[in-house]
């Protein structure tokens, strides 16, 4: 981890002194920059998924409510309360990709506008419709684990969750 660290703030460093030496990169560097920031918030979203489905049906994949529980194991304990945090993260993990989505619609909508006054402008709506596509996939993923997970999450938990995936498919679909 330590050489993660470093590595990464040895990156950083020649990052910023790329951008101080070179003030206005090239648009398609920021572009790209930001897609793969949402491909790797999506893929790290995607494994959260994964990881909650197997915390659910147990390292078998025929549910971990009965199998370790009839074997009182201690997996089952450490499991329930693990289940909740990693449903969190997710949620919270969709929520910054949902901003990420957002932030490109605003994009092309302010190139758009622009385009008006003479801006070039891409009018290729597949990245922009890919992204939202992708994202709305997870999302239906994510809320089916978490319908199933309900006797796990409690009664508290359950509703503030549900009202969270609202907001997320809501903004989505107004913006």
């Amino acid at each position: 981890l330590r050489l993660v660290a470093v590595l990464k703030a040895i990156l950083e460093g020649e990052k910023a002194a790329v951008l101080k030496r070179d003030r206005h990169l090239p648009l398609s560097f920021h572009r790209r920059q930001e897609e793969l920031k949402f491909s790797l918030g999506l893929q790290r979203l995607k494994h959260r998924v994964r990881e909650i489905q197997v915390l659910r049906d147990g390292p078998t994949g025929e549910g971990l409510g009965q199998d370790w529980a009839l074997l009182g194991s201690p997996m089952a304990g450490a499991a329930r309360q693990e289940l909740p945090t990693l449903i969190l993260e997710a949620v919270k993990e969709l929520e910054v990709a949902k901003q990420q989505v957002l932030k490109r619609i605003q994009i092309w909508k302010r190139q758009q506008q622009l385009a008006g006054n003479g801006a070039f402008f891409e009018e290729n709506l597949a990245p922009l419709q890919k992204r939202c596509e992708s994202l709305v996939e997870v999302y239906f993923q994510l809320h089916q684990q978490v319908m199933v997970a309900s006797a796990e999450l409690g009664a508290e938990l359950l509703p503030r969750l549900l009202e969270r995936f609202n907001e997320v498919l809501s903004s989505l679909v107004k913006r």
